[in-house]
């Protein structure tokens, strides 16, 4: 088995993918929109080719249930400079070093508020 992607539902998947790949150097690598024509999706891959599915469908906004979802992790050279040169929508916790997990982490807010988290190895 392997990991193929994650899909976020999303208020606006360009908008999204366009932060993605602005702010942390992913590409964007296919969409498609279902038959009936309204939900539609943007996929994003990170170098690896692991992928975010970013799925908006008009006239809905994605759900704030904390409870079905916790974050996106993404590895980052350089924690403090990734967050000093993000344009984040939120921060939930600045740049700290967690030993026990041998990294340093922040965690933002994307543009619908989901938390993703930078990592960079000690």
């Amino acid at each position: 088995m392997e990991l193929l992607h994650t899909c976020l539902n999303v208020a606006d998947a360009d908008r999204t993918a366009d932060w993605y790949v602005d702010e942390l150097g992913f590409e964007r690598s296919w969409e498609f929109t279902v038959a009936d024509g309204d939900t539609r999706s943007v996929y994003v891959a990170d170098e690896s080719g692991v992928e975010l599915q970013l799925s908006d469908t008009p006239g809905e906004e994605p759900s704030a249930d904390g409870d079905r979802y916790d974050h996106v992790a993404v590895g980052v050279d350089d924690v403090d400079a990734a967050f000093a040169d993000l344009d984040h929508h939120g921060v939930v916790e600045a740049p700290t070093d967690h030993p026990e997990a041998g990294a340093r982490v922040a965690f933002v807010e994307d543009p619908d508020g989901r938390v993703v988290e930078l990592i960079e190895p000690l």
